[in-house]
């Protein structure tokens, strides 16, 4: 492992030795303007198993990868309007914005859902470094998963096993870093931009606005509409892990509900067919993604008018850790379900869904 002190070695010798270990298939350890990145080339495959080692437990999260310009940008994305408008108001600067995918990185770099993050970092730097490789460079924080955010080099290595540690090729230690927040992650592929990691200083100046919590989405078709469920439930992963996570749905009959549980069941790897509870009331299936099992219970609360008649469902026993709940028709037992689900702090999303007509439909998430 090397270690360059970019406050005593040129930055015409950091930038050199860095590109010839990337362009080796190493493992470099850098500065931004948010926190210490992990870089290794994006297209190299050999070099992205290298950093999925070093990262260790990811469960299918997908990388972003670090650009100098929109112009190279464009070479790995498709940039539709609202990407490039972010991109020239926001970039470079604390923003990851994710586009569609045009598969020249490697595999293990964009999401399951055929995107690509996509970061142009606000550090002199590194964007010189990026223009004399010419190639796009991962973008992950360089602490392990789990480990705090990695603000000096010596709080990164102790975070670190030998095993990680032995992984690293380079080191680009710049001193301590200023404490701020990691990138606010910005979805582009859906009607509306959805942030799917938030820096609320930073989403605020980007959105005009101080609640970013409803979203209202329009979705083209059911693959679509699936898609949406998704990525709902990645942004909020980590909830479901902790604590588990309640999606109440609401809309008219073939408004979408079902097709909407579809999509959560399709992220969670599950191979049954969903079908709408209507008559029992609750299905469970079991799940298991990446290295988390747990269990999707759909409810259908429909013929239910209250608190005795879901009080024989025994819902409140279905919530916690790796369980996640989804009830249709949530209206008709909110006003009881709500204090069971606020009793045992269980996060709860709420999705509205109208049907447009031709496979259209109107999505609001609260």
């Amino acid at each position: 492992m090397q270690v360059l002190d970019s406050k005593k070695i040129s930055q015409e010798t950091i930038i050199s030795l860095s590109k010839k270990v990337l362009l080796d298939g190493g493992l470099i350890i850098y500065p931004t303007e948010t926190t210490y990145g992990a870089g290794v080339l994006a297209t190299s495959q050999d070099a992205v198993n290298k950093l999925l080692a070093y990262k260790s437990r990811r469960e299918g999260k997908p990388l972003s990868i670090a650009v100098y310009n929109q112009k190279m940008a464009e070479k790995f994305v498709k940039l539709n309007t609202q990407a490039q408008k972010i991109y020239q108001q926001f970039l470079p600067g604390p923003v990851t914005v994710i586009s569609k995918d045009l598969g020249k990185v490697a595999q293990g770099v964009a999401s399951e859902f055929g995107n690509l993050g996509i970061r142009v970092p606000d550090y002199p730097l590194m964007l010189n470094l990026l223009k004399k490789l010419n190639q796009p460079i991962t973008a992950t924080s360089a602490n392990a998963s789990g480990k705090k955010r990695p603000y000096s080099i010596q709080d990164l290595l102790a975070g670190l096993s030998d095993k990680q540690k032995s992984l690293i090729d380079l080191i680009i230690d710049a001193g301590t870093l200023p404490p701020n927040p990691p990138s606010i992650v910005i979805d582009t592929t859906l009607s509306t931009p959805v942030v799917m990691r938030n820096n609320q200083t930073q989403a605020q100046k980007i959105f005009r606005q101080k609640n970013t919590q409803v979203l209202t989405l329009l979705s083209q078709g059911e693959k679509e509409t699936q898609d949406i469920a998704g990525k709902l439930l990645l942004k909020n992963w980590e909830s479901l892990k902790a604590t588990g996570l309640v999606i109440a749905l609401s809309g008219p009959l073939g408004a979408g509900k079902t097709i909407f549980v579809k999509g959560l069941a399709k992220f969670l790897n599950i191979q049954t067919t969903i079908t709408s509870p209507t008559y029992t009331y609750l299905e469970e299936y079991s799940f298991k993604r990446h290295q988390v099992a747990g269990k999707l219970h759909h409810a259908d609360v429909w013929k239910m008018d209250g608190q005795a008649s879901a009080e024989k469902l025994q819902l409140e026993k279905l919530l916690g850790a790796n369980q996640l709940l989804v009830i249709e028709w949530f209206e008709q037992i909110a006003e009881y379900f709500l204090l069971v689900i606020n009793k045992k702090q269980t996060p709860l999303i709420r999705v509205e869904l109208q049907d447009l007509g031709k496979q259209k439909r109107k999505i609001t998430v609260e």
